[in-house]
């Protein structure tokens, strides 16, 4: 077979399966949601509801399709199709597997291999605030305006939180390549082991850029009805909504491939040298790692979910501390330790990091008390 049809296969395949998790994590939320207050979530449209994102599909298809009088007609339009091809582009350049051997060719489990994936992510993911923006300037609504407004500056703030967590990264493994740096820990160790600071960082900045709570601020219906997308209806609100969740599965693919060591797993040599070194053996050992990373990714989609049930929102004050205050500093802070780790070849040095805020912490902790103490005791009696 040619390698352009076997590529183009596998870039369908990789596009096909972002949808139907982005589906199907519609039906997991509110299944994960009705476990945590007691309830069975959705349970009428086929066995355990399995069948309510495509009873949800065809209640947005078919809903009356409205654009207000005074909207942009096409930006109003070009907004959220924006927003949905931005998160689809996003999965591109992750390497879901590591090579399949078809007629003496061997051809990587990913849509393009660039040397600078990570930058093409980057670029790609601050693209997307421009869908939210779009949408939010022509629904000529001042609710839709200060939504758009919240994402863009929320966006901005904890992109470069996002973009300086992962430069620890990037000198460990020394390229750009996210193949490159899921191969490097590949025997070595995951990089969760040498840069717990900087996963957290990048964690806590790829909530925010899903605008997942309790970064979704953008669409808070108790202040803003429902944010950037209140004047929207029928699919267009299904591909704001439905970009989402696509966002949510390629940051928990891209959080497993930098941080958890994508399709690698233990004692992963033991099983290719078992399967044996020939075409057949090599394509179930690269499909066992398929399924490593894909558990691993699922892993993470359900936390994002965990996560929203389980904490509530930040007023937008904290959420703007949060990121320039605390996770730009201590992105900082975490390179800065690296780079000396790195000079003298420790490679687990950034847990000096997490050391010294740990002190820190626990000076506050232990300081505070006795300020507010000291301060009562001074006010006057009355």
């Amino acid at each position: 077979m040619d390698i352009f049809w076997i590529k183009a296969i596998i870039i369908l395949v990789i596009f096909g399966l972002s949808l139907f998790v982005a589906m199907y994590s519609t039906w997991a939320e509110r299944k994960v949601a009705g476990y945590m207050q007691d309830r069975p979530g959705p349970n009428r449209a086929g066995w355990g509801g399995l069948l309510q994102p495509l009873a949800d599909a065809g209640k947005m298809f078919f809903k009356e399709d409205f654009i207000p009088a005074q909207a942009n007609k096409w930006l109003f339009i070009a907004g959220p199709c924006l927003a949905m091809l931005t998160a689809l582009l996003s999965s591109a350049v992750i390497p879901f597997g590591d090579t399949l051997r078809i007629d003496g060719q061997e051809i990587q489990v990913q849509g393009i291999e660039v040397n600078i994936g990570i930058l093409w992510v980057f670029g790609i993911v601050s693209l997307g605030v421009y869908g939210v923006m779009v949408g939010g300037w022509a629904s000529n609504n001042k609710f839709s305006l200060l939504g758009a407004i919240r994402a863009a500056s929320q966006n901005i703030s904890y992109e470069l939180a996002l973009g300086l967590s992962l430069i620890a990264v990037i000198m460990m493994t020394g390229s750009l390549s996210v193949r490159d740096i899921v191969n490097s820990q590949h025997g070595g160790g995951w990089n969760i082991l040498f840069q717990p600071l900087g996963f957290v960082i990048f964690l806590t900045c790829a909530f925010a850029e899903c605008n997942r709570t309790p970064f979704d601020l953008p669409e808070c219906e108790a202040e803003l009805i429902g944010g950037y997308h209140t004047e929207y209806s029928s699919m267009k609100l299904g591909f704001y909504l439905f970009a989402e969740y696509v966002n949510m599965f390629v940051s928990s693919c891209v959080v497993s491939a930098l941080y958890f060591g994508g399709f690698n797993y233990p004692f992963m040599d033991k099983v290719a040298e078992a399967l044996g070194n020939d075409a057949t053996g090599h394509n179930i050992a690269t499909a066992i790692g398929f399924f490593a990373f894909f558990a691993k990714a699922l892993f993470f989609v359900f936390f994002f979910m965990w996560v929203r049930w389980t904490l509530p929102r930040f007023r937008y004050d904290q959420l703007m501390n949060l990121g320039w205050k605390s996770l730009i500093p201590l992105s900082i802070l975490n390179i800065i330790v690296t780079g000396i780790g790195l000079m003298f070849n420790l490679r687990w040095f950034s847990w000096v990091a997490v050391g010294i805020i740990v002190a820190v912490v626990a000076i506050q902790a232990a300081t505070k008390p006795k300020a507010a103490r000291g301060i009562l005791e001074a006010a006057p009696v009355r």
